[in-house]
């Protein structure tokens, strides 16, 4: 494999990375909100009615997720031995309090994937809601059962609205130095970018903490 060599080639390679990462975090909110219309169960069953495809798509995840990492860490360590390049990013976005932490945010979020795959997906830090183990009416693991009574957990709850917070600092910088590293970082294309940014980082993150506001309040139940 041909890897990046320089200090820009590495940066593409994170900005193609996350926004990739971006994408799929869309396509999860969206799947997500098939819980609002009693869909989540169907959705669920469709997903692992075609393993082949859920597996590949688990394999590139996993790929895109650890290219990012390894990249952010080296282009971290970069930067701390050497001052930022003018061409790369401004002071002000590098000043910002999400772009001074983005290596911690990126551990948080790390962290809670890790967690949340073995909480929905393995089902095996909480056994006594698994989807696996309790079927709805039509014989589908009743994911939706477990949602809910998953989010009505004060702990685990919380678990996901830290989480969703770090999600919401690390998109908030990281959208727009994706964009900046191809080059709109022009006096004219550079605001637009990062107010455009700012408002997906800000949706993305309403959409996702819905979910347990929903539950937790009892709206959804």
């Amino acid at each position: 494999m041909l890897l990046p060599t320089s200090s820009v080639g590495r940066k593409l390679v994170m900005a193609a990375t996350g926004q990739l990462i971006i994408l799929f975090v869309i396509l999860h909110v969206l799947g997500n909100a098939t819980i609002y219309f009693g869909l989540l169960n169907a959705y669920a069953a469709h997903l692992h009615a075609l393993p082949p495809l859920i597996w590949s798509f688990r394999i590139g995840l996993i790929i895109l997720f650890s290219f990012h990492i390894y990249y952010g860490i080296v282009l971290t360590l970069e930067n701390n031995r050497a001052k930022p390049q003018s061409y790369v990013m401004r002071n002000d976005l590098s000043a910002t309090v999400a772009g001074r932490n983005m290596v911690w945010t990126g551990a948080v979020i790390g962290s809670f994937i890790i967690y949340h795959l073995l909480h929905f997906t393995v089902q095996i830090t909480n056994p006594g809601l698994a989807a696996a183990r309790h079927l709805d009416s039509l014989g589908r693991p009743d994911v939706f059962t477990m949602v809910v009574k998953s989010f009505q957990n004060f702990g685990i709850a919380s678990v996901y609205l830290l989480s969703m917070i770090a999600l919401w600092l690390h998109l908030s910088h990281g959208i727009q130095s994706s964009f900046q590293t191809w080059g709109l970082n022009s006096e004219q294309s550079f605001p637009i970018v990062k107010r455009l940014s700012a408002l997906a980082a800000i949706v993305l993150f309403v959409a996702y903490v819905a979910v347990p506001v929903v539950i937790a309040t009892g709206i959804l139940k």
